[in-house]
């Protein structure tokens, strides 16, 4: 009976990859050194409408991978107690932090992706800065401990030839089609829950691919790259990836792409939701790749 329980509670724990940022903080120590602070949440899915969220300070002497490891396995430990599976997979952004953070996730057999696809990392990270940490003893407004290195020096590489795909078209789909998302039947992507009090019939920006013959291969790269967001760049349409990427994906003629433009803007008034679809045909009703994207305003 007790192995039946084990196995029964086995089978209902959570999963979710985690987000991780681990750095200085926006707030002076009463011994005048700065808030170093580990910040972890779950990955939010459909599977679960719960979301993981851990902190823990560091000591100003001690920001090293023994004392990262060591808080990893708390909140591993914490995680469990609360029902959630170890994470398989944590993702990051910080590059100054790159070495750490890979040593102790690898010596915790833990995937390290770096990459800036940390959606919900970077919602609580905004709700710290702008909720939590200016209440707190030795705040310091400013740009003490910017989120992210917005400077994205990497210049736009073409999207290789063998995963441009026949046709592409800019789209737009509603927030309440996104919102069903997860029936749809989808080989390869990445989607998750859409914030529920947006209107249905707001339209998202978008970019849809097509290949009849090549249509999986595609999306299996696509895949790999841990896609971020869209931009225009004057009449360039850049994909922005993984850690610091760009890939160009299409020249536009100037008005589209001034049209284009302001949809973005726009479009990042309202939670900054984009798309990617990657479909054999435009007529066929299955996706062989599909992903959610985040256009978000970073605190710097």
């Amino acid at each position: 009976m007790n192995i039946n329980k084990k196995i029964e509670s086995s089978l209902k724990l959570k999963i979710s990859d985690w987000e991780l940022d681990f750095y200085s903080r926006p707030i002076i120590e009463s011994n005048g050194k700065k808030r170093w602070e580990l910040i972890i949440c779950s990955t939010r899915s459909y599977k679960t409408e719960d979301i993981f969220l851990w902190n823990k300070k560091c000591p100003a002497n001690e920001v090293n991978s023994v004392w990262l490891t060591k808080a990893l396995n708390e909140a591993i430990s914490e995680a469990k107690k609360q029902g959630w599976e170890k994470p398989s997979i944590v993702r990051f952004w910080r590059s100054s932090m790159k070495s750490i953070i890979k040593k102790s996730l690898e010596s915790l057999s833990i995937e390290a992706i770096v990459s800036r696809r940390t959606y919900d990392l970077l919602d609580r990270i905004e709700f710290l800065e702008k909720e939590i940490y200016p209440k707190e003893k030795g705040y310091v407004r400013g740009v003490l401990a910017p989120t992210f290195s917005s400077k994205m020096e990497n210049p736009p590489q073409p999207l290789p030839e063998a995963v441009r795909g026949d046709a592409l078209t800019i789209s737009e789909i509603s927030i309440g089609e996104l919102k069903s998302a997860e029936n749809w039947p989808i080989e390869f992507g990445d989607i998750f829950p859409i914030q529920q009090d947006l209107d249905d019939n707001y339209l998202v920006p978008g970019l849809r691919l097509f290949s009849k013959d090549r249509s999986l291969a595609l999306s299996a790269w696509f895949s790999c790259l841990e896609p971020i967001k869209l931009v225009m760049n004057k009449n360039q349409l850049i994909l922005e990836a993984s850690e610091d990427d760009k890939w160009l994906v299409t020249d536009l003629p100037e008005k589209d792409a001034n049209i284009l433009n302001i949809k973005f803007l726009e479009n990042k008034k309202n939670f900054g939701y984009q798309f990617i679809s990657i479909q054999s045909t435009p007529y066929i009703e299955k996706f062989a790749g599909f992903w959610i994207l985040r256009d978000i305003e970073l605190i710097t």
